[in-house]
């Protein structure tokens, strides 16, 4: 073999290690977390119980998850509709899990859900992984993930959770085998 094809070889076997490591080093970003993907599994500190909670706890249920903080005025203004689309669900197999990603203690978190008359689960994410994971660009963003766990609807901003085209599409998924 001549010195100019291992060079050309050498260089090729280089180009194409430096290719496979930055894909590795990109493929978060790639894979991008929206409709059809597998909702990724985190824990937060249910408010309820003031221990760790997992999403797994709810493997089998259809899950309305809202990422939302007290500061900001649209989940505010979504909130209302969401605890109505709970109520109206209430002794099926749906769950609302709405996590904060509040920096500040638990305390402000607690006041909100106080001062809405929230009944569906609250859980706190101080360190922010949920959004991290969910790859969320703001609050709120909504994800409804199916019983098989994934993610079936993505909302950014605030939406009108118990109009009739998003409890219908819940309704279907409840009506889905497990």
């Amino acid at each position: 073999m001549t010195s100019r094809r291992l060079t050309i070889l050498s260089s090729l076997a280089l180009v194409a290690v430096l290719a496979v490591a930055l894909v590795i080093r990109l493929m978060p970003e790639i894979n991008l977390v929206g409709v059809g993907s597998r909702a990724p599994t985190f824990q937060a500190i249910d408010l309820r119980t003031g221990r760790p909670a997992r999403l797994a706890d709810y493997r089998g249920k259809v899950i309305l998850l809202n990422i939302w903080a007290t500061y900001c005025i649209p989940c505010r203004t979504e909130m209302p509709a969401i605890e109505r689309l709970s109520h109206r669900l209430t002794g099926t197999d749906f769950a609302v899990l709405a996590v904060s990603v509040d920096v500040v203690d638990s305390t402000a978190v607690n006041a909100f859900v106080k001062e809405y008359g929230l009944t569906f689960d609250v859980w706190h994410d101080r360190p922010g992984l949920t959004q991290r994971l969910y790859q969320t660009t703001g609050v709120p963003e909504t994800f409804v993930i199916d019983r098989q766990g994934v993610i079936v609807k993505k909302a950014i901003g605030s939406m009108d959770w118990d109009d009739p085209v998003n409890e219908t599409l819940i309704r279907r998924l409840l009506a889905q085998p497990s």
